[in-house]
């Protein structure tokens, strides 16, 4: 497949992607909820915790030019990043919805890093996916172009996960 179709279905996976969260986001809740799903939340904040760690190791590596390393990981990293959009959407296909109390003093701060995951997550996917694109095509100059980007944004994106699993935990009512 050529550089353009490649591009065009990166950015046509990562809208669908994002139309689905949207469209999750406006179902009713389930009259019924799987017992499992009360543990997702955590799973969620697991996966987010690991792939910050294992993006920080490969950044770590790369830049020791331990290659095979940094691929190792964002390989992993890249997989659990796929498990948590399935799991996620397996959460939030249940409608269940969770709100930050509006008399907590840190509802600013919540409400702060949360639209700040949520926009640069919508963002890091077709990033993401360009940049191992770019990896697999031997495109190095062109991967640490989109890399520059991708790799921070990655980073925020799964410890601001994991700071909004901790804030909004206490308040989930299952």
């Amino acid at each position: 497949m050529d550089k353009k179709k490649v591009t065009r279905l990166i950015y046509i996976v990562s809208t669908a992607v994002l139309a689905l969260v949207v469209l999750l986001y406006n179902l009713p809740q389930a009259e019924n909820i799987p017992a499992f799903a009360k543990h997702l939340p955590k799973l969620h904040a697991c996966i987010n915790a690991t792939c910050f760690v294992l993006l920080l190791i490969s950044l770590k590596a790369i830049k020791q030019k331990k290659v095979e390393l940094h691929k190792k990981l964002n390989l992993t990293a890249f997989g659990l990043s796929a498990l948590f959009i399935l799991s996620y959407v397996t959460y939030h296909s249940f409608g269940i919805e969770t709100s930050f109390p509006t008399e907590n003093p840190l509802r600013p701060l919540y409400f702060f890093v949360l639209v700040s995951h949520i926009i640069l997550a919508t963002i890091v996917l077709p990033l993401v996916l360009l940049s191992f694109y770019k990896a697999i095509k031997g495109d190095i100059v062109g991967h640490k172009k989109i890399t520059k980007w991708s790799m921070p944004v990655w980073i925020y994106v799964t410890f601001t996960g994991v700071v909004v699993y901790l804030m909004i935990s206490p308040y989930y009512t299952f």
